[in-house]
């Protein structure tokens, strides 16, 4: 047996050997793309104190990686079916290493913005590719265990991310967080080119690279929005421009994809209510668990004092009921369907988010403890049978489609949940803190003070404030910081549960599913060409 298959997947008969092997290929080079943003979190106030970033700098760090990357997963996903699978995912290793090591040596903060969108180019690539190699090697009886293991490392990553940066902050500058990724990546390309079998679609025609700009073009302007709209206002002209532009840009795109022969993405699969129910369901689903994390993160390092790597220690039950819920996932998805996992998943998480409506300024960590297990079990439970019908609607030629389709979904959820929510969050720690300290500070110092809860305890620090003046501004800020993240789970919980009435209303129940011939159909018809040799 020939040590890595040297025909190309679509050309083989029967099972690839090494699948197993090759899943666990797939998974590392998820983790680092998941742990890429989940460990900058950790890291961003040791980056904004030594590079002296403002708000807006340290934003545009963490989202410069964002924008492109859910811009452009579809289109590299489309050039990955067309020419190599594995080769776009080596391709996006490598970029997302090159990245990686200039963010480390930067001291520039324009050239680590570049740094993290290169990062975010190697991403777009790497994501959809895994999915699309996924599929393409495991058989229809297999994919339902491999994607809950792809679901599990997305669950995995979110939790180690800021475990692993908070370890590394304790002795070594923040550059060490992006060069932690290198020695995975490089262990991922090693083991693409040895265990990973070549695939691309066969006769899969141009690629349709009008739609492809408009994607990029209405992906990226909407993201762009989400992402400045908590900071400038939505009123602003930069975010309304760039709603209208995506607009504009999302219309066009379907009328041209409706019209092309080839087209990027056929969106007349959105008609197909299980693969239009389960974008939904993977959207809301990483709204509430990105949005919530990302204020749980601030509440355990700022209102609670835990340093970085206690802070992602308390987080990693979130990434054991992850594991917990895709364990039951696959033996209860085929006997009660995916309609009823996905929405119990829902459900679940929305419940998670209410609980987290209960904080108060004397909550300590097991307040949270209850809400991140049931967000894990939630994403464990359902995203898995959604990306398995969202992956099954798609024939092997359009796999790296599929991916792209899939996991842009999950980005635009995941900025969405951090923007709305973390907007709501922002506006809701103002007011409270204006309504407690309001006309007992110097106006400078309580508009500084108003910027974020970090900004708020720094104030408190500051040489000119009297001791029994800043510990009143230290409870007020965590008073308020509590407050605001109790009206904010409370909004997020209600975003939750209508996300859940509507996946309810939207996904066909199993009967319809058969009688359609289920989400699978076009991708088992198509599988038997698409199996790595022996």
């Amino acid at each position: 047996m020939p040590l890595v298959a040297t025909t190309p997947v679509e050309k083989m008969t029967g099972l690839y050997p090494r699948r197993w092997f090759a899943l666990i290929v797939l998974c590392l080079s998820l983790l680092i793309v998941v742990m890429a943003n989940t460990s900058l979190i950790v890291a961003a106030p040791d980056m904004a104190k030594d590079l002296q970033l403002n708000s807006s700098d340290l934003q545009w760090v963490i989202d410069g990686y964002t924008v492109p990357y859910a811009a452009l997963m579809l289109v590299l996903g489309s050039i990955g079916d067309k020419y190599s699978r594995r080769g776009a995912l080596i391709t996006g290793l490598l970029l997302f290493m090159g990245g990686s090591v200039m963010g480390s040596q930067m001291d520039d903060t324009n050239l680590v913005i570049a740094a993290r969108a290169l990062m975010g180019v190697g991403a777009a690539v790497v994501m959809p590719a895994t999915l699309s190699l996924l599929v393409a090697i495991f058989p229809k009886r297999e994919r339902a265990r491999a994607i809950t293991a792809w679901t599990a490392t997305s669950g995995l990553g979110i939790a180690v991310g800021p475990l692993v940066a908070g370890w590394l902050l304790q002795d070594h500058a923040w550059g060490s967080t992006f060069l932690v990724n290198v020695p995975i990546a490089f262990a991922a390309v090693i083991g693409a080119l040895v265990l990973v079998p070549p695939s691309k679609a066969a006769g899969m025609g141009r690629i349709d690279y009008a739609g492809g700009l408009l994607s990029i073009v209405s992906v990226g302007s909407l993201v762009y929005a989400i992402i400045e709209g908590p900071h400038l206002g939505w009123s602003a002209g930069p975010v309304v421009a760039g709603t209208v532009i995506a607009g504009v840009g999302l219309l066009t795109f379907t009328v041209w994809e409706a019209k092309h022969p080839h087209p990027m993405l056929d969106v007349r699969k959105f008609r197909l209510r299980s693969f239009s129910g389960s974008m939904i369901a993977v959207l809301y689903f990483f709204f509430g668990a990105f949005g919530s994390i990302y204020y749980v993160t601030q509440f355990l390092q700022f209102v609670l004092g835990y340093d970085a790597l206690e802070t992602g220690i308390r987080l990693l039950p979130l990434a054991g009921a992850v594991f917990v819920g895709a364990a039951v996932t696959g033996g209860l998805t085929p006997k009660l369907g995916m309609k009823a996992m996905v929405v119990s998943g829902l459900v679940i998480g929305t419940a998670g988010v209410f609980l987290l409506a209960q904080v108060d300024k004397d909550s300590t960590y097991t307040a949270f403890l209850p809400a991140l297990l049931l967000l894990g079990v939630a994403i464990g439970l359902s995203v898995s049978p959604a990306t398995d019908t969202i992956m099954g609607s798609f024939p092997d030629s359009e796999l790296g489609v599929g991916g792209g389709a899939n996991d842009t979904s999950l980005e635009l959820g995941g900025s969405l949940g951090i923007a709305v929510l973390g907007s709501l969050l922002g506006t809701g720690y103002k007011d409270k803190l204006g309504d407690l300290v309001g006309g007992h500070l110097p106006a400078a110092a309580l508009d500084a003070a108003k910027e974020s809860v970090g900004a708020g305890l720094a104030v408190a620090e500051t040489p000119g404030v009297g001791p029994q003046q800043a510990q009143a501004l230290v409870d007020a800020v965590r008073e308020s910081f509590s407050h605001s993240v109790a009206q904010t789970s409370l909004v997020g919980g209600i975003i939750m549960a209508v996300g859940a009435m509507v996946v309810l209303a939207v996904l066909p129940g199993r009967k319809a599913d058969r009688k359609t011939g289920g989400h699978t159909g076009k991708t088992e018809r198509h599988h038997q060409d698409s199996l790595a040799a022996r």
